[in-house]
């Protein structure tokens, strides 16, 4: 009897009533904590990449791939945010004088900062 591709590459079959079905498992993945930004990756990799979300999924790799996604994310919104704060001159004096105006850029500038982690990572 001539071996199918899958035994081929070292499948194996259980039988389940009158059907062989294939004996398929996902790989072992580590646990990692997934915040806000991985959650908003695996979001739009099940709604708009599903090719890549079921390959990470399958090849155990999607909660790495979440975790660095998140890791990056977070990381690089810090930064924006130090950047674009000493840009606009927004202090600590700046606080003490007026502190509504400091809430208002600051609020401005971390919306701006997710906006651009959101597309340079989240939607890539």
């Amino acid at each position: 009897m001539m071996k199918s591709l899958f035994e081929q590459n070292g499948g194996t079959y259980r039988r389940e009533g009158d059907y062989f079905v294939p004996n398929l498992t996902v790989p072992e993945e580590l646990e990692y904590h997934i915040g806000i930004w991985g959650q908003r990756r695996r979001d739009y990799l099940k709604k708009h990449r599903r090719i890549l979300y079921t390959n990470l999924l399958t090849s155990g790799k999607l909660n790495e791939h979440l975790y660095e996604i998140d890791e990056t994310a977070y990381e690089r919104r810090e930064l924006i945010i130090k950047q674009m704060m000493k840009a606009q001159g927004i202090t600590e004096r700046l606080k003490a004088e007026n502190q509504m105006l400091w809430v208002g850029r600051v609020n401005n500038i971390c919306a701006c900062a997710d906006e651009i982690v959101r597309n340079e990572l989240i939607y890539d």
